[in-house]
């Protein structure tokens, strides 16, 4: 199914997520080219909520750049299937080479300002991160390890301690507690 049609059919769990959705349906609408970084305003990408079987744990990576644990995910550079990116990533981030979708829908959408900041000696400008998460599970069982020039650790905590876990406000606030009570309705 197209991202356009996912989106589409997405039910929204809160506010949050229908003003999001209403936004990313006119952004993809516009004919805007969202897929590739080439928009330095806002591109589409892909997250990963990475939960153990019996859901009570989710894995969250150090992220180098943000200074926080945080899910796992990265940009949709191209690939029109976010979630074969959610799932790349969460393999490239991780080393997890066991991650299957809990189910091939959308999990939650989010559009996500990300501050100003330098990669690799360049400086990149503000903008907006239109993003699709995805469930996932992995067995916490299964090898992790680190991504060093992403992040400086991954590790599964349980679903509160993952959200203390965060340094971000926001996130901890708006989406990883929304996260966490989705659960309940898988």
């Amino acid at each position: 199914m197209e991202l356009l049609e996912q989106i589409r059919a997405f039910q929204p769990w809160n506010p949050q997520e229908e003003r999001d959705r209403a936004e990313l349906l006119r952004r993809l609408g516009s004919g805007e080219a969202l897929y590739t970084r080439d928009n330095a305003s806002a591109h589409l990408t892909a997250s990963a909520w990475v939960v153990s079987p019996d859901r009570r744990q989710v894995l969250m990576a150090y992220h180098n750049l943000y200074g926080s644990w945080a899910w796992l995910g990265g940009h949709a550079d191209g690939e029109r299937d976010l979630l074969a990116v959610a799932l790349r990533e969460v393999r490239e981030e991780s080393g997890l080479t066991r991650v299957r979708p809990v189910s091939p829908e959308v999990y939650s959408l989010e559009i996500l300002t990300v501050d100003g900041h330098e990669k690799r000696g360049v400086y990149v400008s503000s903008h907006l991160h239109l993003n699709v998460t995805y469930l996932l599970e992995a067995d916490p069982a299964d090898p992790v390890r680190r991504k060093p020039d992403e992040n400086s650790a991954v590790g599964w905590f349980g679903l509160e301690e993952a959200v203390a876990a965060s340094s971000e406000p926001w996130f901890r606030e708006r989406i990883y507690k929304k996260l966490n009570a989705k659960l309940a309705l898988v």
